[in-house]
C-alpha cells in the first residue's frame, strides 16, 4: 500500500519505518516543513495531490507530567487540530484506510482498572494531562462517526499503553518515565551519587510496552482493519510499580545507590492498567519483556542519545 505516516520522526514513527514489514509498502513521510498538520488546507492539498491508501496518524505533542502540566493550552489546541485536519482531510479526499494513534489518558482518572474501551467519556480525566486526553477523545470520535457514517471508510484508533524504547526522548523536561529514569540513574551511577529521588511514594503503577511491539501490532493490524474493533487497546495487560521500573532500570544501567520519594510531587494517576480481552481476541500479544526491553532501551541511549 502508499501509506502517509505522520510524526514519522517521533519514536513510534521511525519503530514503524525500521520494522522488518516496512519494505512492503510505499511510504509517505513529510516532515512538518513539508506538510503542516495545523493547516487545514495544507493538509487537505497534500491528501489529494498524493492520494495514499492508508493513513497512520501518529504525530502529536508528546512529553510527560512536567510537559503537560506547563503546557496544557499547546497540547489541546495543536493535538486537536492535527487530530481533525488529518482524519477530515483524509475522508474527504477518499482515504479508504486510516489508523489513529490514541493514548490510554483518555480514560478517566477514577475508572475501575483494567480499563475497557467502553470505560472513554465515563468519567473526569486525569488533571496533569486533561489537555492531550481531549484532544485524543475527540480524534478518536470522530474516525467512529466516519466509520459510522460511511461504510466505505475503516477508521479505526489504537489506544496504546505507555510506551518506551529505541528513538525515545531522553530529556527529563520533555520525556516520559523510562527513559527520563534512564538518564537520571545513568548519570546518578556515572558520579556515584549515594541516593535519587523518585517522585511520589513510588507505589503508582504503570503498564509500559516496548514501542517495537506496537510496530508490530501496526503491520498485524493493517491487512485486518476491516475486521479490527473500533476502539482497540494494545499494551500487556500488565502493569509494574514506580519502585519497581527504578529497580529494574537501576540494575541495568549499574545505579547502586538508594532512592529516597519526595512526597511533595505530584504523581498523576494511581494506576493505570489497561484490558487487553479484546486484543487478544485479535489475535495479538505483546513479545518484549520489560528486562529486555530496558536493556535495548539503554544500549540506543549510550550509542545514540547520552550526549544529548
Amino acid at each position: 500500500m502508499k501509506i502517509l505516516l505522520t510524526g514519522a520522526s517521533g519514536m513510534v514513527g521511525r519503530n514503524i519505518l525500521a520494522h522488518k514489514d516496512a519494505s512492503d509498502h510505499e511510504w509517505l513521510t513529510p516532515s512538518s516543513r513539508e506538510l503542516d498538520l495545523l493547516n487545514h488546507s495544507s493538509v487537505l492539498r497534500y491528501m489529494r495531490e498524493h492520494a495514499p491508501e492508508l493513513v497512520i496518524h501518529a504525530a502529536g505533542v508528546v512529553g510527560g507530567i512536567q510537559a503537560n502540566m506547563a503546557n496544557p493550552v499547546k497540547f489541546l489546541v495543536d493535538n486537536t487540530l492535527m487530530g481533525i485536519h488529518v482524519l477530515e482531510s483524509a475522508h474527504a479526499s477518499g482515504v479508504p484506510n486510516l489508523l489513529n494513534l490514541a493514548s490510554s489518558c483518555m480514560y478517566p482518572k477514577d475508572a475501575e482498572n483494567p480499563l475497557k474501551e467502553s470505560q472513554v467519556l465515563t468519567g473526569a480525566l486525569e488533571p496533569t494531562n486533561e489537555g492531550y486526553a481531549l484532544a485524543k477523545i475527540t480524534a478518536s470520535r470522530l474516525c467512529e462517526y466516519i466509520s459510522r457514517t460511511d461504510a466505505g471508510r475503516h477508521y479505526r484508533t489504537l489506544i496504546p499503553c505507555n510506551l518506551y524504547g529505541k528513538y525515545d526522548k531522553f530529556d527529563p523536561k520533555h520525556s516520559h518515565m523510562i527513559p527520563a529514569v534512564i538518564r537520571k540513574l545513568h548519570e546518578a551511577a556515572r558520579a556515584e551519587k549515594a541516593s535519587v529521588d523518585i517522585w511520589g511514594d513510588g507505589t503508582a503503577r504503570r503498564e509500559f510496552m516496548y514501542a517495537e511491539d506496537l510496530a508490530d501490532f501496526i503491520f498485524y493490524a493493517l491487512p485486518r482493519l476491516a475486521s479490527m474493533p473500533q476502539t482497540l487497546n494494545v499494551g500487556l495487560g500488565q502493569d509494574y510499580s514506580i519502585n519497581e521500573y527504578y529497580q529494574v532500570i537501576a540494575q541495568i544501567v549499574g545505579f547502586e545507590g538508594r532512592f529516597e520519594h519526595d512526597l511533595t510531587k505530584p504523581v498523576g494517576m494511581k494506576r493505570k492498567l489497561i484490558d487487553t480481552t479484546l486484543l487478544q481476541e485479535f489475535g495479538w500479544n505483546s513479545k518484549t519483556s520489560l528486562t529486555e526491553g530496558v536493556r535495548q532501551t539503554y544500549s540506543y541511549f549510550l550509542k545514540e542519545a547520552v550526549n544529548d
